[in-house]
């Protein structure tokens, strides 16, 4: 292992900038730290689903996508930094398409519910997407591997099928979306 933090503040970000993998130092609020922040974010979402009654299958599923998206976090910290592969972005379709394939077609939009776990996993998917639009936003300005943005768009849309299986397991059931509610 690398360095180990013997002391955790520093001091060093106090007057609001914050070092990069590579020793630059940023403002803590441009847009790689917002990028690659909203990857932690969405990595402790998916832990705070991972608290839940999940299957195990989902379980190890969710878990191996931590640790994908800590590496993710590493990459856009570190400019020029390679960590998520092409073939992770295959693993994320092929699992999607697994778990797509035992579920009813979409007619109606579904409205984030469906018990605990899947609640948390819209929460999550949600996250994910804001990562990936600020991964985007970054990547209008400065260098970012076109498999970042394209691993999370599809983990979005896994955590959107996981939700609905997760709905469906837990009995709950998806909850759909009554546009005609007003008539």
């Amino acid at each position: 292992m690398g360095n180990r933090l013997s002391k955790i503040y520093t001091r060093t970000g106090d007057d609001g900038s914050t070092g990069l993998g590579d020793g630059a130092r940023v403002g803590k609020d441009s847009l790689r730290v917002a990028a690659y922040g909203t990857v932690d974010e969405a990595n402790s979402t998916i832990g705070l689903l991972l608290a839940a009654d999940v299957p195990e299958d989902i379980r190890s599923l969710l878990t191996t996508v931590q640790h994908q998206l800590f590496d993710l976090g590493g990459e856009l910290c570190i400019p020029g930094h390679a960590a998520i592969e092409d073939a992770d972005i295959e693993r994320l379709e092929q699992q999607l398409d697994r778990y797509n394939d035992d579920l009813p077609p979409l007619k109606d939009f579904i409205l984030p519910g469906g018990g605990e776990a899947a609640a948390r996993c819209h929460v999550a998917r949600t996250v994910v997407r804001r990562a990936e639009r600020e991964s985007v936003a970054l990547a209008r300005v400065e260098d970012v591997r076109p498999q970042a943005v394209r691993y999370l768009n599809r983990l979005s849309d896994l955590l959107f099928v996981l939700a609905r299986v997760l709905a469906r397991a837990s009995g709950h059931g998806e909850v759909l979306w009554h546009h005609e509610r007003r008539r």
